[in-house]
């Protein structure tokens, strides 16, 4: 069976080109670090496995993700490359090429978003750019499926061919340094891979040198004597060779007609939301329209019909009937209706809400707005100590924490990486929702305010947190540099906004399906017997009760630790943040006179004020996310001793702006004043001083910078 790698710069079409090819329903997005780890799909028509690799912008090792492609490539020798070429930005995307080439594969290019090159009046001639690459190219579109047979076709004759592509020529200097070093090399490294290991070398790539072992002093005798021949740094000069070689290929192919016909559609369009005073008004614009329609109107009326309607009108009273009705154990009725079902019930009542924000937010993805606000944000996170590519795992984290902070691996920073990893979850991510709508709609009156609010604390709370923990020393460090590229706006693909929301929506259900409704059943346990296992006639004089109580006297300055519901809420939110909700579904329960989903509100509205509903809500939002976040965070910090201490600091800094939210916010609205009033003025002032304080390490750190530049 044929093995192909599928190689590529991020933003070129990668994802969607393995889905077209495997018909595997992987995530599609327009930022770099979608693709975290290499993928595996069965190419459909053909005897292959197509393996999908990160998208990379080169084979030297600056990100992990480049790390994992290369050591693909040389360790695992598939039969053939698939190299996909964005044919909007050829050049650019050929300089990967370039290194392809060199590592002595059968290679296939696959020159995608021709249509697009075709809609701007260009012109590329692939037989002319095969000539001059010396590979196959196969130009094609993978949004609209054009050219994936002769993609297939041709993959399979380079196989079978096992043709390797001559590399692309350096300077007269770089190949006789080059030839040299190959002559040093030759019988210590695999004989097809000579090419590759010689080139690397001559730019004292760390890895390829270190895999040389012994050989290395004789070899970097060769690359300083050509420094000094060419009164250059040897990887600039093999960097403006591989530049040239690229543009001339390119040029060969592209005639008049593909030159630069002045500023796009795109171009138009990103001078305004790109804008260094419009960007971020506008994105907070298009968030707040997002979270509107989501929250307080077409997703609203979904979950009222769903709390109404299907819960409190047709599943509740019909399954309690249905039990009662066959005589089963009233124990056992109240266990599946007031455990079970109030529970799910709570969650998945919000589903509607959830699924038109999937909808608004995978289109803001594919058509390629995303992407500005990760170029829009990297202005801000520069200016906290991060790198705006720290905002693109904040961008997935809306979907989910985990996959989020296992984006943070594609920071070339190993310091902004543990950073990113340990505040991501501070955005609100998809099972936070409920919780967010819960308030508003229970407090607020829906407001799409409280969820923009909410999107808000948590970027800001990213941005302080890149400040205070740049000024410890381990974490110390300038911002790793921020390249990506911004795709051409286009129209969102039906199927891919489909397919992509239709997965996020199946991962809340069959988490709310299992997980979820296994605790629920729990809660409903724990509120329902008292310690000697008997049944309570009121749920204060409970197990859980008693549980709640022992330690809601901690939440007690943050407004909602007088009452215990609260308090268990927040500790079954550490299992899965759905279940906040879930157990509030129990503890508040479903009564037959009484809408499902109302009598949850009226009590929370009943036991909360405003300010202290937003203190609790901020709380849960910063606090320590999920177990399954923690153990993503865990695999990222390496170690529990490092996550541990990053649980800590969540917990902390939730625990503080939910005391200065709660206690300032009373002072202001109702002029209280008191011992904990005082204690919040001082942690305010406490964040303030830790956020302007001098930087003990910003001076290495900027040192350090310019050595790197």
């Amino acid at each position: 069976m044929i093995r192909a790698a599928l190689a590529g710069n991020p933003n070129c079409g990668k994802t969607t080109l393995f889905n077209k090819l495997t018909g595997s329903s992987q995530r599609v997005g327009n930022w770099p670090g979608v693709t975290i780890d290499r993928k595996e799909g069965r190419i459909k028509g053909a005897d292959a496995i197509l393996v999908d690799l990160p998208g990379i912008y080169s084979l030297s090792p600056y990100s992990p993700e480049e790390i994992v492609s290369r050591d693909f490539l040389l360790d695992e020798s598939p039969d053939v490359i698939v190299n996909i070429v964005d044919a909007t930005n050829m050049e650019r995307n050929l300089y990967l090429t370039s290194q392809i080439l060199d590592v002595g594969i059968p290679t296939v290019v696959a020159l995608n978003m021709m249509d697009a090159v075709r809609k701007d009046g260009g012109e590329i001639d692939t037989v002319k750019l095969s000539s001059a690459l010396g590979c196959r190219v196969v130009g094609m579109s993978a949004l609209k499926g054009e050219g994936i047979e002769e993609l297939i076709a041709a993959i399979t004759e380079a196989a079978a061919s096992g043709k390797v592509p001559e590399p692309l020529r350096l300077s007269e200097a770089a190949e006789a340094s080059a030839s040299r070093i190959s002559e040093v090399l030759r019988g210590k490294v695999p004989d097809g891979q000579i090419r590759w290991y010689s080139v690397k070398a001559l730019e004292r790539d760390p890895l390829a040198l270190e895999r040389t072992g012994d050989l290395e002093g004789e070899i970097l005798h060769i690359v300083e004597e050509m420094e000094r021949e060419t009164d250059d740094d040897s990887d600039s000069v093999v960097a403006s060779d591989r530049y040239s070689a690229v543009s001339r290929a390119a040029a060969s192919s592209t005639g008049k007609r593909g030159a630069s016909k002045g500023r796009t559609t795109s171009d138009r369009i990103d001078r305004i939301v790109t804008d260094r005073w419009l960007g971020l008004p506008i994105f907070a614009g298009v968030m707040f329209l997002v979270y509107y329609i989501s929250i307080s109107t077409i997703g609203s009326w979904g979950t009222d019909w769903m709390n109404d309607v299907f819960f409190g009108e047709w599943i509740i009273p019909g399954m309690r009937a249905w039990l009662e009705g066959a005589s089963v154990d009233p124990v056992l009725t109240a266990f599946i209706v007031d455990g079970l079902i109030a529970g799910f019930g709570a969650v998945i009542g919000f589903l509607p809400q959830m699924l038109v924000l999937f909808v608004l937010l995978v289109i803001l993805e594919d058509c390629g707005y995303m992407a500005r606000i990760a170029f829009v944000m990297d202005r801000v996170f520069r200016r906290f100590g991060l790198s705006g590519k720290s905002f693109i795992p904040v961008l997935i984290g809306t979907g989910c924490g985990v996959p989020g902070i296992m984006a943070s691996r594609t920071i070339e920073s190993e310091r902004d990486r543990r950073i990113t990893a340990m505040t991501t979850t501070f955005i609100p991510c998809s099972a936070k929702l409920p919780v967010i709508a819960l308030i508003a709609g229970a407090l607020f009156g829906g407001s799409a305010l409280v969820a923009l609010a909410s999107y808000l604390v948590g970027i800001a709370a990213i941005l302080m947190s890149g400040i205070i923990l740049k000024k410890w020393k381990s974490l110390a460090g300038a911002p790793s540099e921020f390249i990506m590229e911004l795709p051409a706006y286009h129209m969102p693909g039906a199927v891919t906004v489909f397919r992509s929301t239709l997965e996020k929506t199946w991962a809340f259900v069959r988490k709310a399906g299992t997980f979820i409704l296994l605790a629920c059943g729990l809660v409903w346990f724990l509120s329902t017997f008292s310690w000697n296992m008997v049944l309570v006639e009121d749920v204060n004089t409970s197990m859980l009760a008693d549980m709640g109580r022992a330690l809601s006297w901690m939440f007690v300055p943050l407004g909602w630790g007088g009452d215990w519901q609260f308090t268990v809420g927040t500790l079954t939110g550490l299992l899965a943040k759905e279940n906040v909700v879930g157990t509030f579904g129990v503890l508040f329960g479903f009564s037959e006179v009484s809408e499902a989903g109302e009598e949850i509100w009226t009590m929370v509205a009943a036991m909360l004020t405003p300010i202290a509903g937003f203190s609790f809500l901020l709380f849960n939002l910063l606090c320590a996310p999920c177990f399954a976040a923690i153990g993503a965070m865990r695999r990222e910090l390496g170690t529990w001793k490092a996550t541990g201490a990053a649980v800590l600091y969540q917990c902390g800094l939730a625990y503080a702006v939910s005391l200065i939210v709660f206690q300032i916010g009373s002072l202001a609205i109702y002029g209280t004043f008191g011992v904990w009033t005082a204690v919040s003025l001082a942690v305010a002032a406490l964040l303030v001083y830790l956020v302007v304080s001098n930087d003990p390490f910003r001076m290495s750190a900027r040192r350090s910078g310019e050595v790197a530049c």
